[in-house]
């Protein structure tokens, strides 16, 4: 088989720089697409701690003038990865979240911020960097969508393009003013061009002119076809319906491996599962809960917002309390929920232990040491959370929704009957359904038995990117096929 080159444009990669599981995704893909003989390289900002951790870096491409200064194109290599990084320090060059200023608002240059990033992969894509050829051009969410928009405006020859929707609710929306600076030509300010609700759309943008569509289960590229998952952009994806496609995201088996994990106290496997009980001892003590062996221990690690369903969290802890189980949070996101789960571990310092922020080495250990996972969305395109909470034996429970439906199987009945079930699912996402679900799990709790067959599934279940490789491989490949003439 021929090996091809694919390059992908993303503003995130782990372990360069993460605020979420497009990270994870875009870190992972490539090292698993190499057994499908796909070489990926991966165009992403300068952001600073890109810059610090880069191992090797040579020039590889200038630009006089790249929105507003001077910039170049590094080819380079990082924690395996194979890069090529936009070094434009006018866009670049600040600290902290790569999205958002210090008072937590966008930047007010976001649009040619990341128009940059997608001019220069549109550029890459037809023009190549040196050796690197690439057949086929990958974007990443709204920040590199405008890739496929430039390359049908500029014309001429380009390689065939995908991009991926990791979350739809997230489209780069920017003032039409803001066309010109953009480069783009006054023409493509229509419908059946960038514009979206009067102004212009990069995710939109991305979806009107790449080859494919790919977002991140199967069960979400159905959702969005409908008014109530698209996000307003149902229409346009009902009309390209035949080009969209859903591959369920993986995780990495290297840095998601109980057995070898050194985040955790107590490595573990199928074979050893009684070990895993330590991690439960470790994570009460990180915690500072009660040091309780049989409460049944609940673990959150999430972003903090109503679309991840944690405001349902906060009315279940006083059930989860009156049932002498136990909370383990750790996230951020709005304010309110921030002091909602704050207030619940003063009031219930045995029962709620929360930490705020991210903790690499706590959501290990959460995942490690919980009984059961809380993944309550409201909407799901794929999620990563219930993938490792599978591999760490913590059968998850979540909404049946996205990629949560398509990766969990319920343990009703029937299926503990047969000895399937990996977690617990419920519908619709409101607090009694929750409720439900958790007394669910309280009664599986209470059947050691059937829980540790429930564990031994999921430890067991395949959540790598071995499949999801191939099908990538298999779309750019069949791209391939359809631009030869």
């Amino acid at each position: 088989m021929r090996e091809i080159a694919v390059l992908s444009v993303a503003s995130e990669i782990f372990p360069l720089i993460k605020t979420g599981g497009l990270a994870d995704v875009v870190g992972a893909l490539p090292a698993a697409l190499t057994h499908e003989q796909v070489a990926v390289s991966t165009l992403l900002p300068g952001y600073p701690t890109v810059m610090a951790k880069l191992e090797t870096a040579e020039p590889a491409r200038d630009y006089a003038n790249l929105f507003g200064g001077a910039a170049r194109v590094l080819a380079g290599r990082a924690a395996k990865l194979d890069l090529f990084v936009v070094d434009a320090p006018h866009l670049y060059a600040r600290p902290g979240n790569p999205y958002l200023d210090a008072d937590g608002k966008d930047y007010a240059d976001n649009a040619e911020r990341f128009a940059a990033l997608a001019r220069v992969g549109a550029d890459v894509a037809k023009d190549g960097l040196g050796p690197f050829q690439p057949a086929a051009l990958h974007a990443h969410d709204w920040q590199a969508a405008l890739a496929p928009a430039f390359l049908h405006y500029d014309g001429g020859r380009r390689p065939p393009t995908v991009v991926t929707i990791h979350n739809i609710a997230f489209q780069g929306h920017f003032y039409q003013s803001t066309l010109a600076a953009l480069g783009l030509p006054d023409h493509a300010m229509s419908i059946d061009g960038v514009e979206y609700f009067g102004g212009i759309g990069f995710l939109k943008a991305g979806l009107q002119f790449a080859d494919k569509i790919t977002t991140v289960s199967p069960t979400y590229a159905e959702e969005i076809l409908t008014p109530e998952f698209g996000m307003a952009l149902d229409g346009l994806l009902r009309k390209r319906a035949k080009d969209v496609v859903g591959i369920v995201n993986g995780v990495d088996e290297a840095i998601w491996n109980p057995a070898r994990d050194p985040a955790i106290p107590q490595p573990f496997n199928a074979l050893r599962l009684d070990l895993r009980s330590r991690n439960k001892d470790a994570l009460q003590r990180r915690l500072k809960i009660a040091e309780s062996p049989e409460a049944p221990l609940f673990g959150v690690i999430s972003r903090l917002t109503s679309q991840k369903g944690l405001d349902l969290v906060v009315d279940v802890v006083p059930f989860l309390v009156e049932q002498g189980a136990q909370l383990a949070l750790l996230g951020s996101g709005d304010k309110s929920l921030e002091a909602a789960f704050t207030l619940a571990a003063a009031e219930h310092p045995a029962r709620v232990g929360c930490q705020l922020g991210y903790d690499e080495t706590l959501a290990h250990l959460i995942q490690a040491g919980s009984d059961f996972l809380l993944v309550p969305s409201r909407f799901e395109p794929c999620g990563l959370t219930q993938l490792c909470a599978l591999r760490y034996g913590a059968p998850p429970i979540v909404s049946r929704v996205g990629g949560l439906a398509d990766t969990v199987i319920d343990a009703n009945a029937a299926a503990l009957t047969a000895g399937v079930a990996t977690g617990l699912q419920f519908s619709p996402p409101t607090a009694p359904a929750l409720r439900h679900a958790v007394e669910r799990a309280l009664a599986l709790y209470g059947n050691p038995r059937a829980l540790r067959r429930t564990r031994l599934n999921g430890l067991r279940a395949d959540v790598s990117w071995r499949s999801s490789a191939k099908q990538y491989a298999d779309l750019y490949r069949s791209l391939l096929e359809d631009a030869s003439p």
